[in-house]
C-alpha cells in the first residue's frame, strides 16, 4: 500500500492557481504532521510548507509565503496545498511527506512518488 498519493499537479500560466492534495493511509497520517517539498532537475528536493497535527502550525518557505496555503482535513486523511499567484519559477515536482514529529525542512519519514506542477511564462 503506497502510504502517501499526491494529485492535482499540471500545466498553468503564470498568475494562476492549483490545488494538491496528498492523500494518505491512517497509519502514515494519524497523529503525524504533514509537508509538501518540491524538487527540480539537477536541484535538493526543497521544503515548501508543514503543518503540525492539530493544524495549529504552519510553516512555509520564504519563497511561498502569502502565495501557498498548507490545509488538512484529518477526517479525510488528505492534506491539501492550494498555490496562487504561481510563478514559472514555482515549477517543479511537489512530493508529500509525513513525519511523527518534526514539522519543517527536516521532516519527512514517509514520502508520495510526486505531482508535475509546470508554470508557464
Amino acid at each position: 500500500q503506497v502510504p502517501l498519493v499526491e494529485s492535482g499537479g499540471g500545466l498553468v500560466q503564470a498568475g494562476g492557481s492549483l490545488r494538491l492534495s496528498c492523500a494518505a493511509s491512517g497509519r502514515t497520517f494519524s497523529g503525524y504532521a504533514m509537508g509538501w517539498f518540491r524538487q527540480v532537475p539537477g536541484k535538493e528536493r526543497e521544503f515548501v510548507a508543514g503543518i503540525n497535527w492539530s493544524g495549529s502550525r504552519k510553516y512555509y518557505a520564504d519563497s511561498v509565503k502569502g502565495r501557498f496555503t498548507i490545509s488538512r482535513d484529518n477526517a479525510k486523511i488528505t492534506v491539501y496545498l492550494q498555490m496562487n499567484s504561481l510563478k514559472p519559477e514555482d515549477t517543479a515536482v511537489y512530493y508529500c511527506c509525513s513525519d511523527r514529529g518534526t514539522v519543517g525542512p527536516g521532516m519527512g519519514e514517509y514520502w508520495g512518488q510526486g505531482t508535475q506542477v509546470t508554470v508557464s511564462s
